[in-house]
């Protein structure tokens, strides 16, 4: 599959939590995680459990930090 996004973070499933329609998905990436909400379907389509492999692909036109 290829991809406009640049932004793809390598890493691994450590926690799936369903909802009624939508799922957290924590993934590891070299100790820091990054968690998506996906539909269940989604959940479901990719088969994820944890400890897949996984790619974490980032697209957006901005990152917002605060302190």
């Amino acid at each position: 599959m290829k991809l406009s996004a640049r932004n793809a973070l390598n890493g691994k499933v450590v926690e799936i939590v369903k909802g009624q329609i939508m799922a957290k998905v924590k993934v590891d990436v070299g100790g820091q995680t990054v968690t998506s909400l996906i539909s269940n379907e989604a959940v479901d389509d990719l088969a994820l459990t944890v400890g897949d492999t996984v790619q974490a692909i980032i697209k957006s036109s901005e990152v917002i930090i605060a302190k």
